[in-house]
């Protein structure tokens, strides 16, 4: 999963290197053309740099611009995860986040000198169908989709992976990419399209009936993996969200796993927004049988899948804007989190508004350190702090609150973030928890190693919901009244347990439970294994109590209000009410160093008994409450 082997450039420079600087604007258009005997190879420990960025400034209501940015990113994300399966070499040049380009940012980090990448050389080029002569010895051809049945596009991606393919729509207008590519000679492998433009499947249940029974069933896909991504129906209304929310800059890295791709609704009760046409709760059965068949060859749920992507709330199958569903937005994921822990699988959510990600196969192979260490607060700390009195008594005059720093439970989020966020200069001036999922390290490990290795003494990474992935754990219990599996509980800790061992974690700082039902002791127990500093869920017996030793602290509200003075004002009111117990937890979703310096500034001011503490010092504070009861 994750190599150590460092490449670097060799001292063999060819001198046709110069040739694969390919000044070619990019157009789907045969602007320049090097006959195919002449296309000459990358040289020994090079990286292809293909460069997209100018696609960030395609108008989302020009529909022919729309269309050749999905086929030049659709060519290039699946053309990444077969040639980038085995070893880093193509790196995609497309994804920024405020006025960032972060998949520079990230280059230029670790091609600094001493760093992973010093040394690699790099060739640019600008055009997906250029980068695929470049690389033409590695795959096998063509998988030709579907315009007419957008279910199509996500199943491309799959016979892609499984097939070392390139995937491409079927469009014959001129100086498409699928012309340019007959063109050159390409064979297609696979046509999920007749060859005629004609459709080979009447609706989006047959396309994926199809998929099942002649990939996913006969074991041919990779069922750790599965991406959850938009299929071609976000052309229809591309500027619902963010312009990349096509998220197909993130399919390169479940390519390259050969994992399954579905574009499905959670929702039994109302047919799916983008199939008007389809049963009931059609898809939604469909989305089961795809995770039963997943659970039944990942050893009856011994390995979990690994799901990347969210529902595309802002698209389909909510009641957002004009997407004509019935549930909102928040509902679907909750909805869609509960189904999938029932087969014991979890996604790593791609959420709107930050879910592109761009490289993540090309960075799976940078080299972790085996383990990444943690301090610990000690008791000892506590009392020279004043928390402690000399009898090891818990001061019960002070308030004791913990700001829940999220949400970090998706590898695209802190893929964008951390050059705004964790760049803050302010960083390091109040404490701060950090809830990270540790399963993030699969896709974006050189994010976590530089978050781990540039942390300050008042930075302390805690699991994001709801540990080493998002499931609600309330799922994994018996009876599990949508799957009727047997409890995936025991699974679930030893999938966790190594993951929180490699980053130093302990505390699992929040636990959505959605529509689940909560944990009950067995499954506090379970948990115990692998946080036994503490855990946060939404759904507790008690607002505080303790299970083997691990503090449980029932979840508290939010405190993420853009104004400072209001979320100071939240925070002081919330401590008003809640007199019973001295600990008190709020949640705050992307919010600055700095934003969180200048609350605690208001609160030290105003309210000198509200202590802000560190993870670490709370929960061992809380451990001792907890000894006194």
């Amino acid at each position: 999963m994750l190599k150590s082997n460092k490449m670097k450039a060799g001292n063999n420079r060819k001198t046709i290197f110069a040739i694969l600087t390919l000044a070619v604007l990019f157009s789907c258009t045969p602007e320049y053309t090097i006959p195919a005997g002449d296309v000459p190879e990358l040289p020994e420990g090079a990286v292809l740099w293909l460069d997209l960025t100018r696609l960030n400034g395609a108008s989302t209501k020009d529909t022919t611009e729309m269309k050749r940015m999905w086929d030049a990113l659709h060519v290039s994300a699946t053309l990444q995860g077969v040639v980038n399966r085995d070893a880093p070499l193509l790196y995609l040049d497309y994804v920024n986040a405020e006025g960032v380009n972060t998949d520079e940012y990230w280059w230029d980090k670790y091609s600094a000198p001493g760093q992973w990448l010093d040394g690699r050389q790099r060739v640019t080029v600008y055009d997906p169908v250029k980068a695929c002569d470049l690389f033409r010895d590695r795959i096998g051809g063509l998988v030709v989709y579907d315009p007419n049945v957008p279910a199509t596009s996500c199943i491309a991606s799959m016979v892609a992976g499984v097939e070392d393919l390139v995937a491409v729509r079927y469009d014959r207008t001129p100086g498409s990419c699928f012309n340019r590519f007959m063109d050159r000679g390409y064979p297609v492998k696979v046509w999920l399209v007749g060859e005629d433009g004609t459709s080979k499947f009447k609706s989006k249940t047959e396309a994926y009936r199809w998929a099942i029974d002649t990939y996913l069933k006969p074991g041919k896909c990779n069922t750790g993996y599965a991406g959850y991504y938009i299929d071609q129906c976000w052309m229809q209304n591309p500027g619902a969200s963010t312009r990349n929310h096509h998220l197909l800059s993130n399919h390169d890295f479940f390519v390259s796993k050969r994992a399954f791709f579905f574009d499905l609704s959670p929702w039994e009760d109302e047919v799916a927004t983008d199939d008007p046409d389809g049963e009931v709760g059609g898809d939604c059965r469909t989305l089961k049988e795809i995770l039963l068949e997943c659970y039944k060859q990942n050893g009856n749920g011994e390995t979990f899948c690994h799901i990347g992507g969210f529902p595309a709330w802002a698209f389909k199958y909510s009641d957002h804007k004009d997407v004509g569903g019935h549930h909102t937005p928040v509902a679907t994921e909750w909805r869609f989190a509960e189904i999938i822990g029932e087969y014991n699988a979890f996604k790593d959510a791609d959420a709107i508004a930050y879910g592109a990600i761009a490289n993540a196969s090309f960075w799976q192979h940078f080299p972790l350190q085996e383990r990444y260490p943690q301090a610990w607060a000690s008791r000892k700390v506590l009392q020279g702090k004043g928390y402690l009195d000399q009898d090891g008594h818990v001061d019960l005059s002070k308030r004791y609150i913990l700001l829940y720093v999220g949400d970090y439970d998706a590898a695209s989020w802190i893929y964008q973030t951390t050059p705004s966020l964790w760049d803050d200069p302010m960083r390091g001036q109040v404490p701060m928890m950090w809830s990270v999922s540790p399963i993030l390290a699969r896709r974006a490990p050189q994010v976590m190693h530089y978050m781990w290795t540039s942390a300050t003494q008042n930075d302390y990474f805690a699991a994001a919901d709801n540990g080493a992935g998002y499931l609600n754990p309330g799922s994994l219990e018996e009876p599990r009244h949508i799957s009727r599996l047997p409890s995936g509980m025991e699974q679930w800790a030893r999938h966790c347990q190594p993951w929180y061992k490699q980053w130093g974690i302990t505390v699992t700082g929040f636990i959505i439970d959605g529509y689940a039902k909560g944990m009950t002791a067995d499954g506090f127990s379970a948990y115990a294994t692998f946080s036994p500093n503490g855990i946060v869920p939404q759904k507790t017996p008690s607002y505080l109590g303790s299970v083997d030793g691990m503090p449980v602290l029932r979840a508290g509200g939010s405190a993420g209000a853009d104004d400072t003075s209001e979320a100071a004002s939240i925070i002081r009111n919330a401590v008003k009410q809640h007199t019973d117990c001295p600990f008190y937890w709020f949640r705050a979703v992307l919010k600055s160093p700095s934003w969180y310096v200048k609350v605690k500034a208001i609160l030290d001011k105003s309210d000198p008994d509200i202590v802000w503490m560190s993870g670490p010092e709370y929960f061992e504070l809380m451990k001792c409450y907890l000894e006194e009861q």
